[in-house]
C-alpha cells in the first residue's frame, strides 16, 4: 500500500491521471447520439485534450516563469493571445481537412452549413475563438491552482521547520542558563549544610522533569506552568529567606494552552535583576489569570541600585522570550515593561489556545 502511494505521489503519474480525466470528462459527458461511433467521439474530443496539453505546458513551463512571474505582464498576455491563435488555427485545419471530411454525412444542417466555411471564414471568427480559448485555458488555470497551492502548503512546512529549529536553539539557550541558576542555589545550600538540600533537590528534579520530558509539545496546559513556576518560587524562598516577600496569585479558571517556560523567564528575571543585587528587602509580586480567551500575566519586581547602574548589561533570556513570543503567537500577544523610580513592571497578554 505504502508503494502504490509512492507511486501516485510522483508529479508524471499525477499528471498523466489529471490529463485522463479531462478526457473521460469530455467523453463521458456527450451525448453519444450526436456521434455516429465511438470512434467519432474519440477524435472529436482527442484533439481538443491535445491542445490543452501543448497550452497548459507551454504556459506552466515556458510563459509563467519567463514573463509572469517576471513581472512582464503585457509580453505574457501578448504570447499568450499568440499561442491560443496558433492552436485555435491547429485545431481548424485538423476540422476541415480531416474531422469533417470524415463525418460530413453525419452532421446535423446547422453544422454542416459551419462546417462549409472556408479556413480563413472560421479563422477570424472571433465569439468562436473566444469561446474555443476559455475551454483551452481551462485546464491550466486548473493546473496552476494546483501548483500554487502545493507551492503554498511547501512555504507553510517549511516555514513550520524554520520556526521549531529556531525555537530549539532558543530554548537551548534559556535552559542551560534556568539550570545554572538554579544549581548555585543547590551549592549555596550545601555549603551551608542546610537541611533544605533535599528539598531544594526534590523540587529540582520536578523542574528539570518537567524542562526534559513533559514540555515538549508547542503548547502546554497553563497549570503544568504554574506548577513549574510554584517550585521555582519555593526553591528561591530557601535560597533568599527573608530577604524577598514574594506573592503569587492564580487566578486562572481555564486549563488554557500556553507556550511552554515563557512567564518562568520573567520570573527569572525578576529574581536576578531584583532581588540578587538588592541589600535590603526585595519583593516580587506574580499575577496569573486567564479565561476563554485570554492569559493575563503580571510581574512586579523591586529596582535594587546596583541593578539600575547595569540596566545596560544585556539579558539573554528576556531577549530569548521575545523572539520566541514573536514566533509562537505573532500578532497574538501583548508584552509591557516599564521601568519605575523603584520597580520593573511587566504585563504579558497572550491569546489562549
Amino acid at each position: 500500500m505504502q508503494s502504490l502511494k509512492t507511486y501516485f505521489d510522483k508529479s508524471e503519474v499525477r499528471h498523466v491521471l489529471f490529463w485522463i480525466g479531462i478526457f473521460l470528462y469530455f467523453t463521458l459527458s456527450a451525448n453519444i447520439d450526436n456521434y455516429n461511433s465511438y470512434l467519432q467521439l474519440f477524435e472529436s474530443y482527442i484533439i481538443f485534450v491535445a491542445i490543452q496539453i501543448l497550452v497548459a505546458y507551454t504556459c506552466l513551463y515556458y510563459l509563467v516563469p519567463n514573463f509572469l512571474n517576471k513581472g512582464k505582464t503585457g509580453l505574457f498576455v501578448l504570447w499568450l493571445i499568440i499561442l491560443l491563435f496558433v492552436m485555435y488555427a491547429i485545431y481548424i485545419y485538423y476540422r476541415i481537412y480531416y474531422y469533417d471530411v470524415r463525418y460530413f454525412d453525419y452532421y446535423s444542417p446547422i453544422v454542416q452549413h459551419y462546417a462549409k466555411q472556408s479556413f480563413w471564414e472560421r479563422l477570424f471568427s472571433f465569439s468562436v475563438f473566444l469561446s474555443k480559448s476559455i475551454k483551452f485555458l481551462t485546464p491550466t488555470a486548473l493546473l496552476l491552482m494546483f501548483r500554487f497551492y502545493k507551492n503554498q502548503q511547501n512555504y507553510l512546512k517549511l516555514n513550520e521547520q524554520k520556526k521549531i529549529a529556531e525555537l530549539t536553539a532558543l530554548k537551548n539557550q534559556l535552559n542551560p542558563h534556568f539550570l545554572f541558576n538554579t544549581l548555585n542555589n543547590l551549592y549555596a545550600l550545601a555549603i551551608k549544610k542546610s537541611d533544605h538540600a533535599p528539598e531544594v533537590i526534590e523540587k529540582l528534579s520536578d523542574i528539570l522533569d518537567y524542562m526534559l520530558y513533559r514540555c515538549n509539545n508547542k503548547f502546554v496546559s497553563i497549570q503544568k506552568e504554574i506548577e513549574l513556576i510554584e517550585n521555582y518560587i519555593a526553591l528561591e524562598k530557601i535560597r533568599y529567606g527573608n530577604r524577598v516577600r514574594i506573592s503569587f496569585k492564580n487566578n486562572s479558571t481555564e486549563d488554557s494552552k500556553i507556550a511552554p517556560l515563557l512567564l518562568l523567564t520573567f520570573i527569572e528575571n525578576a529574581f536576578k535583576h531584583g532581588v540578587t543585587q538588592e541589600l535590603k528587602e526585595a519583593f516580587i509580586s506574580i499575577t496569573i489569570s486567564s479565561d476563554n480567551n485570554h492569559i493575563i500575566f503580571n510581574i512586579e519586581n523591586s529596582k535594587s541600585t546596583i541593578s539600575a547602574e547595569n540596566k545596560n548589561q544585556e539579558c539573554i533570556g528576556l531577549s530569548n522570550v521575545q523572539k520566541q513570543l514573536d514566533l509562537l503567537y505573532g500578532d497574538d500577544y501583548s508584552l509591557d515593561i516599564e521601568e519605575e523610580s523603584d520597580k520593573y513592571c511587566v504585563r504579558l497578554i497572550l491569546e489562549a489556545k
